[in-house]
């Protein structure tokens, strides 16, 4: 059975009003997409649908971790996850998307699959660059001896040409 099929919301038997669907976002989740970055998760989901006439609007609240890479030591820790997203699906001719959060589908259409969704809010929530947040003593929760290295990585060397010795003893006056 196809993982992401548990994704799928029939919506043409819903009725008019709204529909509460919970999923838990997990590492068989991720595994799903080939390239993805996030390979270990977990993460509640609720789903609210609110079915209209004409539409259908999603609301995704997601709360729980995401296991990333540290920017900085390449450590992996447990990135915090709380946010809420809201996708408009309205009804057209053809499938299009008309911005971030709202996206047209045929008429004709039974259901949809809202995984791709989840994937890239969840993505998008990860920033550029992630770094251990700090500890209790307001510390870099960094790995120490990496820090470490990095610090003597970058300190300057004082290494002068031996020419310019030379030079300094010139008198140009």
């Amino acid at each position: 059975m196809d993982y992401l099929k548990n994704f799928v919301i029939p919506f043409v038997g819903l009725s008019a009003g709204e529909h509460q669907f919970e999923y838990t976002i997990d590492d068989k989740f991720f595994a799903c997409f080939e390239f993805s970055e996030i390979k270990r998760a977990n993460v509640a989901l609720n789903v609210n649908l609110d079915k209209r006439d004409r539409m259908l609007i999603f609301t995704f609240t997601m709360l729980g971790t995401l296991e990333v890479t540290c920017s900085r030591c390449l450590d992996q820790f447990d990135y915090l996850v709380d946010a809420e997203e809201v996708l408009y699906v309205k009804y057209g001719q053809e499938y299009k998307e008309e911005d971030d959060d709202v996206i047209i589908i045929p008429e004709s259409e039974s259901q949809i699959n809202i995984a791709p969704f989840i994937y890239d809010y969840l993505n998008l929530i990860v920033p550029y660059r992630v770094i251990h947040p700090e500890n209790e003593k307001g510390e870099s929760a960094c790995d120490p001896d990496v820090i470490s290295r990095i610090a003597q990585n970058l300190e300057p060397k004082e290494e002068i040409d031996p020419r310019w010795d030379k030079l300094k003893g010139l008198n140009l006056e």
